[in-house]
């Protein structure tokens, strides 16, 4: 009795199942099958998908040079925190990756807590800090960089929250000239092919620059 029982537990995990003519087993890994013919697949798995690329915190758009982090200060004062060094480190190596950039202003923004005139000196002594951090630290040419304070007068945000005069506390990187390429390009009639018959470099400055 102790033998049947035994073979027909054994049955329900090794005695192969034939279906449409064909056979199925354990083990066997993956099976295509060609009429009752089975078929092993050879192959490697797909590879996994490509990690996504970390988003730039700095990058160059038009006459800007747009920073997606802040750059932190001490509180009421114009000491970078160290946190924000990586960040000045990768604006600089923007800058030098970027040699048709030949002047910027370094602009400091504060929200409107606090008078006119102390926000207007404490944005001011903020953006020569950058400036001076980037010329010691960062190695750009002190004479392609100006700083300059706004206080108040420049927000993007609304200073009745907390959130909107958060927004209005930054330094911003105007890029006050660069050099731009023109091409002038002709169509040959007869091959479709387009020529370059002219091509020359101009240097353009921002409004408000001489």
């Amino acid at each position: 009795m102790m033998e049947s029982r035994q073979r027909r537990n054994l049955s329900r995990l090794l005695v192969p199942a034939v279906l449409a003519g064909s056979t199925l087993c354990l083990g066997c890994g993956p099976i295509s099958f060609a009429g009752a013919s089975p078929m092993a697949i050879a192959g490697d798995p797909p590879p996994p998908p490509e990690p996504e690329p970390e988003p730039k915190r700095v990058e160059v758009r038009d006459n800007k040079i747009v920073i997606h982090e802040k750059i932190q200060f001490e509180f009421n004062k114009a000491i970078i925190k160290e946190d924000s060094f990586s960040l000045l480190a990768e604006i600089a190596q923007v800058i030098k990756d970027h040699p048709h950039i030949k002047k910027i202003q370094i602009e400091g923004h504060a929200s409107a807590e606090g008078s006119d005139s102390y926000n207007l000196k404490l944005s001011d002594k903020r953006a020569k800090a950058v400036r001076k951090h980037l010329v010691d630290t960062g190695g750009i040419n002190g004479d392609m960089l100006t700083a300059l304070g706004f206080g108040e007068t420049k927000p993007i945000g609304s200073n009745d929250t907390e959130e909107g005069r958060e927004k209005n506390r930054r330094v911003e990187f105007n890029i006050t000239e660069q050099e731009v390429t023109s091409k002038k390009v002709e169509v040959d009639p007869a091959t479709g092919q387009e020529k370059v018959v002219e091509e020359g470099t101009q240097t353009q400055k921002a409004e408000g620059q001489s």
